[in-house]
């Protein structure tokens, strides 16, 4: 990729703080030139038959398969992130992409029953779509969004995230060599003060979607209204993990962890407000202790490893703000020393709801315990947020469960687990989480535009 700029992108590797890459820094030039690449390439790929176009989608499929060991070590190495995270997450890439493969011969439109005529409507693809990717999934959250644009018929420009370009570089080149037409699918890399906005502001780009934190989706939205241009936007959270008393505290507690620790917490699902009822949080709390104590932080390329580092020394600096201030520290685990941005998990509790650490997103592994008495008051806390992205619901009784999961404002939840993502649900947020969603066969509304078609037959 040919570059104006007069310096190159160190790419450094968080675990070791060593230089894992340098690339060229795109500019305004370069992000205009794939957006006419990928509007050059659109006639032709709109025009693919439906089951070509499914046929290719399921060919890149398993060329990402193929390729999945090789991404997972790079996607590691990138982020800092465990290997068996990563291998599970190139698994999910190549199943988004299958998942999708299936959406060209099923965008289906309805006839209408009017008078006078038929009337009929039609799925058509919008057109150039920019794709704004984050450093904490960078090929997965990049595949939600790639898939369902390229199964409807869109091409692409792909914007990855500074520090974590490497894989959506790769993608690029296995697509090419899956058999993906040229320009349909195209990798820019950039600041986003630079390449985002100005894909964002670009006349030919028709769709923006964007996951990243809440501030920049403002930014966004407001730059993308300016054009009245359609946007997706999958920003922060500041998830609830909400156990009652009659909960089982040993599989609660025994989750707990990994639902803020993953990925060293680098996660907008992350249930970093762990609010437990007040007759339980003694036992939950020592049950918590065992399992923090438990977790396996170090070297990303080990297949033992739980969480890997943070992704720089800026998020260390801006995470360690959180911890002795105005809420005691509980639980502190383990993290390396030495070269890297590690960080330990930590647990502060009690947290009043009114904490920064309860009110802003962290994005490290720290979590905050908010005791409450009765639901009423567990239902409040929940929602006492600008956020609504995820959460979990930990309780035997099914009745107060879904009483629960209605009354709290998010837009993915769990009861008795701690997941939040899968291929063939739809992934989105309520308030100031986002718009949109994404995943399942929702997305594909979000990347075509309804058209009305009708004919007098009188």
């Amino acid at each position: 990729m040919a570059t104006s700029a007069e310096t190159m992108l160190k790419v450094i590797e968080p675990a070791t703080e060593e230089v894992l890459a340098e690339l060229p820094h795109a500019g305004v030039e370069e992000a205009d030139a794939a957006v006419a690449r990928a509007k050059r390439a659109f006639p032709a790929w709109r025009d693919v038959a439906p089951g070509a176009r499914a046929a290719l989608m399921r060919d890149l499929a398993a060329a990402i398969s193929a390729h999945a060991e090789d991404l997972a070590r790079l996607e590691a190495r990138n982020v800092g992130k465990p290997i068996a995270d990563a291998r599970g997450e190139m698994a999910m890439v190549a199943e988004v992409f299958n998942y999708y493969a299936g959406a060209p011969e099923r965008l289906l439109g309805d006839t209408i029953p009017v008078a006078g005529g038929v009337d009929m409507t039609f799925r058509e693809p919008l057109g150039v779509v920019a794709l704004i990717v984050p450093w904490n999934f960078p090929l997965p959250i990049a595949s939600w969004k790639l898939a369902p644009a390229l199964a409807a018929g869109n091409t692409v420009v792909l914007k990855p995230a500074e520090l974590t370009p490497l894989t959506a570089l790769e993608l690029e080149r296995i697509a090419l060599e899956a058999g993906l037409p040229q320009g349909v699918l195209n990798v820019v890399v950039g600041p986003g003060r630079v390449v985002g906005e100005r894909l964002v502001a670009h006349a030919d780009v028709a769709k923006v979607a964007f996951t990243g934190s809440t501030a920049v989706g403002r930014r966004i939205g407001a730059l993308a209204a300016e054009h009245i241009k359609r946007v997706t936007l999958e920003l922060g959270g500041k998830s609830a993990n909400v156990i009652f008393a009659d909960a089982d505290l040993e599989a609660a507690a025994g989750s707990a962890p990994l639902a803020v620790f993953g990925n060293a917490g680098q996660d907008c699902c992350a249930r970093s407000r762990i609010l437990v009822e007040r007759p339980a949080l003694e036992r939950f709390m020592s049950l918590l202790e065992s399992a923090v104590a438990s977790l396996r932080v170090g070297d990303p390329l080990d297949d033992a490893t739980q969480m890997g580092s943070l992704i720089s020394a800026n998020q260390r600096e801006q995470v360690s703000a959180y911890v002795n201030g105005e809420s005691p520290v509980a639980i502190r685990g383990n993290a390396p020393d030495g070269p890297g941005f590690w960080f330990a998990p930590t647990v502060l509790c009690p947290v009043a709801n009114d904490a920064r650490a309860a009110r802003e997103e962290i994005f490290g592994p720290v979590a905050a315990v908010i005791p409450f008495d009765g639901e009423a008051e567990a239902v409040s806390l929940a929602n006492d947020t600008i956020y609504g992205l995820s959460g979990s619901i930990w309780t035997r009784d099914g009745a107060r469960a879904l009483r629960v999961a209605r009354a709290i404002e998010t837009g993915t939840l769990s009861i008795n687990s701690n997941t939040s993502v899968r291929v063939s649900t739809p992934f989105g947020g309520f308030k100031q989480s986002g718009l949109g969603r994404e995943l399942g066969p929702h997305a594909l509304e979000h990347y075509t535009e309804l058209k009305n078609v009708y004919i007098a037959t009188g």
